[in-house]
C-alpha cells in the first residue's frame, strides 16, 4: 500500500510543482513590472493563504526530489524487495519532512 500511495503522491506532487511554478512566473513578471506590482505580489505571498501555498509547494518539491532519487535506484534494479521498498518509502517521507522543516524553521523562528 505504501508504494502505491507514494506513486500517486509522486504524480500529485509533480502536478503541484507545475502549478506552483506559476507563482514563480508571477513573481518574475511582478519584479519586471515595477515596484507597485512586486509589492502586490509580496502582500499576497506573505498572507496566510500565500504562506500555506508556499509551504505546500516546498513540501511537494522536497517529496518529489527525494522520491525521484528513490526511482533512480529502482532504475538500476535495486530496492524492489518489499521490505526495502517499504523502508525506502519511509525514508523518503522522513527526508521530505526534515528538508521542509530545515527550510521553514528559520522563517518562523528567525
Amino acid at each position: 500500500r505504501l508504494t502505491m500511495t507514494m506513486s500517486i503522491l509522486h504524480r500529485a506532487s509533480g502536478a503541484a510543482l507545475a502549478v506552483g511554478t506559476l507563482m514563480v512566473v508571477w513573481m518574475l513578471l511582478a519584479a519586471a513590472s515595477g515596484e507597485a506590482a512586486f509589492s502586490q505580489f509580496v502582500i499576497c505571498v506573505t498572507s496566510l493563504p500565500g504562506q500555506v501555498l508556499l509551504f505546500g509547494w516546498s513540501l511537494a518539491l522536497f517529496y518529489h526530489m527525494c522520491n525521484g532519487i528513490r526511482h533512480l535506484f529502482w532504475d538500476t534494479g535495486r530496492g524492489y524487495e518489499i521490505k526495502t521498498a517499504f523502508r525506502s518509502g519511509c525514508a523518503v517521507l522522513i527526508a521530505a519532512a526534515i528538508l521542509t522543516t530545515v527550510v521553514w524553521c528559520p522563517l518562523f523562528f528567525g
